[in-house]
């Protein structure tokens, strides 16, 4: 979750980490920090750090400036240990000040180091796990030269504390005593490396250097990497020499940037059409045929398959919702989609013919990589739907599809899921292609509908001004509620997230035919429900059905909020507020009903005052369990 910035070279460190840290502002801002090895030679580093948002930290460093430097480290916080306080917040240093270390992840079995830590007369100033990690390198460093092998300095000390600890962690490190040098540790928790000109970097995501070096390195698990102005060296923990894999990022600066919009969340809900396109691209192979270049399955253990498990979190479960859908519908194979955080604790049934599709926008997400971890173990097979090059769940999956929806910078995914469900229809198509089960002309005709989609996006942003002024009249608003059937329940799920995570009231998602068996007793007068219906062309009787739903719901007094397609005027007698979408096939309907419940959570947050790229106690990429 946390960001995490490292740089050594010739440019001011401190420009550099600062500014990196803006562009990663958005996986942690609980607090932020600074170390800085400065030229004096009193054996310490500089430290700033301030509870709450990089602003604070930035205001400090303009009243009480540091020293120059040409390396250092920096860090924005989403508090685990301990609250989010000037204490508390990294880097974290030993008691000399000779050391400093930033973190992100979980270290498990920090009570117990530090207690021995202390018993040993350490003083620890702060609640962090973090801070042991500072403490027990000193001592490794004091111990190594009392012994005489100092010569491996602080990326040996790194690799012995390393050895000590248990959890998921990234760790980055300096030692004033070694100038120039940042030594940084990895598992299960991510770190990238930047190769530039005249200066090298490391980062939680490659956003934070994207501005001067495209070229980049993925740490593989376990390993410790040892930087400088000239190079790299990478190492296991065992001190073994580890594997090193470059691979250039194809997005710039630019994308990265607000561009114009108040919001990120604006400016990425926007982005969907291009999105949408983008992941399309290179699909079609020149005999017609479907051609998925990133799925290394063999055909035969497609074809085998007998049973396909979908894992996500939060957005990315609703997507795999939706998946169920299509790939039940298009291969007529069983389809189950599971929470990734319980997964693995209720004992899943997993065996060779299981192929598991793990759906992540960042690669990264701790639950959905354990998850995948335990159904290799079981000999599943693992396909990744993923929007980060270079991330973990691709690397340990047997496949990838990547989403291709360029960086997503607000907490609130909009375009991840947008070509979340575009990457799991392409999955669903691939599989009804080599198992036979949908003819090659039907194939081409939904690959031609889905190519038409990125159309149909633009056009339903091009009319949300009247939804705008709806989310707006509805500030106040203690609950809304979400109805759909089919497919139309996801996207409620959906619309109800995405209206808990940016404006802080209660709202729920409920399959529309589950109404009379509890949820109707939530209805009461004035109370938002926002319907989303069905094509009254492809599935008619559940149309009918969700009519009814929004019959019963008006008739005690619900304000309705109605999502339909053009042309449905069966709705219009029952619908306070309409909302028109483009008519599709049901199945492809969540690309476009989902737009205007994003466009009416970020309003509605923006008209109650709330930060929407930024909302509170969350952050974008979820690294630990």
């Amino acid at each position: 979750m946390c960001g995490i910035v490292g740089y050594t070279g010739a440019d001011d460190a401190l420009e550099v980490v600062v500014n990196g840290l803006k562009r990663l502002e958005y996986r942690g801002y609980d607090s932020a920090g600074v170390a800085l090895q400065t030229p004096d030679d009193d054996g310490t580093l500089a430290v700033a750090k301030r509870a709450g948002k990089l602003v604070n930290l930035e205001k400090a460093l303009q009243e009480e400036p540091l020293p120059a430097a040409t390396a250092g480290i920096g860090h924005t916080r989403w508090a685990t240990h301990g609250a989010p306080n000037d204490a508390n917040a990294h880097p974290h240093a030993d008691n000399s000040g000779r050391f400093a270390v930033v973190h992100n992840g979980i270290i498990e079995n920090f009570a117990v180091l530090r207690t021995e830590l202390t018993d040993r007369g350490h003083e620890l100033v702060s609640e962090t796990d973090t801070e042991v990690v500072a403490h027990l390198l000193a001592e490794e460093s004091r111990d190594m030269a009392a012994a005489g092998a100092a010569a491996g300095g602080l990326a040996e000390a790194m690799r012995r504390v390393c050895r000590r600890l248990e959890g998921a962690f990234t760790l980055v490190a300096v030692d004033a005593a070694e100038p120039g040098v940042i030594v940084a540790a990895r598992r299960n928790s991510p770190l990238v490396v930047g190769l530039g000109e005249g200066g090298n970097f490391l980062a939680s995501d490659v956003a934070a250097f994207i501005a001067y070096t495209r070229r980049a390195v993925e740490l593989g698990q376990d390993q410790v990497v040892r930087l400088t102005p000239d190079g790299m060296e990478v190492t296991g923990f065992d001190g073994a020499p580890g594997e090193v894999r470059e691979y250039h990022v194809d997005w710039d600066a630019s994308a990265a940037e607000k561009g114009g919009y108040d919001y990120f969340m604006l400016k990425e809900i926007a982005e969907q059409p291009k999105a949408v396109a983008d992941t399309l691209l290179g699909r079609i192979g020149a005999d017609g045929r479907l051609t998925l270049d990133e799925i290394r399955i063999p055909d035969r253990a497609l074809r085998e398959a007998d049973k396909i498990v979908i894992v996500g979190c939060g957005t990315a479960f609703h997507a795999g919702l939706i998946a169920k859908y299509a790939i039940e519908h298009w291969t007529r194979i069983p389809c189950e989609v599971e929470l990734a955080s319980e997964f693995r604790y209720r004992d899943p049934i997993l065996d060779r013919r299981t192929l598991v599709v793990a759906i992540s926008q960042s690669g990264e997400t701790m639950d959905t990589l354990m998850a995948l971890r335990h159904a290799r173990e079981q000999g599943s097979r693992v396909l990744a739907i993923c929007n980060t090059n270079g991330s973990t769940i691709p690397r340990e999956s047997d496949a990838v599809l990547y989403t291709h929806a360029g960086p997503e910078v607000a907490v609130a995914s909009t375009k991840a899921f947008l070509t979340q469900l575009v990457a799991c229809y392409l999955v669903a198509l691939y599989l009804g292609q080599v198992r036979q089960t949908k003819w090659g002309d039907e194939i081409g005709a939904v690959v031609r509908q889905l190519a038409d989609s990125g159309r149909l996006v633009e056009q339903v942003l091009h009319t949300m001004e009247p939804v705008r002024e709806l989310a707006r009249s509805l500030a106040d608003a203690r609950s809304v509620l979400f109805l759909g059937r089919h497919v139309g329940y996801p996207v409620a799920l959906e619309g109800a997230l995405k209206l808990k995570e940016l404006a802080y009231m209660h709202a729920e998602g409920f399959a529309a035919g589950e109404l009379k068996h509890g949820p109707i007793a939530l209805i009461e007068d004035g109370l938002p429900v926002v319907v989303v219906v069905p094509s009254p062309q492809g599935r008619s009787v559940l149309h009918d059905k969700i009519v009814s739903n929004i019959q019963e719901v008006r008739a005690r007094g619900a304000r309705t909020i109605v999502v339909a397609e053009e042309g449905d005027t069966a709705v219009e007698p029952y619908a306070d507020h309409l909302i028109r979408v483009p008519a599709v096939p049901t199945l492809l309907q969540p690309l476009v009903a989902t737009v205007p419940l994003q466009v009416f959570a970020c309003e509605l947050a923006t008209a109650k005052g709330h930060e929407v790229d930024q909302p509170r106690n969350l952050a974008k990429s979820v690294t630990v369990e």
